[in-house]
């Protein structure tokens, strides 16, 4: 991100603030077409898995809730009645 019009002695400079993320996508513009297709591959891949990895925590805390009676199962109906408070 760039931003014009700082004065410093009557000399118009450009101030340039680079963040990680910025740093991180001009050293992947560097890289030539093949290799950043290749990059993007391995980031999805590594999304997916995280995502899957979540989704597997998620199960395990909720079993685990089951097992321990602070989760039930039942119909879409049983959770509209619980959710509305009718018996």
């Amino acid at each position: 991100m760039s931003q014009r019009g700082n004065r410093f002695g009557g000399i118009d400079m450009e101030l340039t603030v680079s963040t990680p993320f910025q740093q991180a996508l001009d050293a992947v513009e560097r890289l030539p077409a093949e290799d950043q297709e290749t990059l993007v591959d391995i980031i999805r891949r590594r999304l997916i898995e995280q995502r899957r990895a979540e989704i597997a925590r998620n199960a395990q805390a909720t079993l685990q809730a089951f097992r321990e009676g602070r989760a039930s199962c039942g119909t879409v109906d049983d959770l509209r009645r619980d959710l509305l408070g009718k018996p």
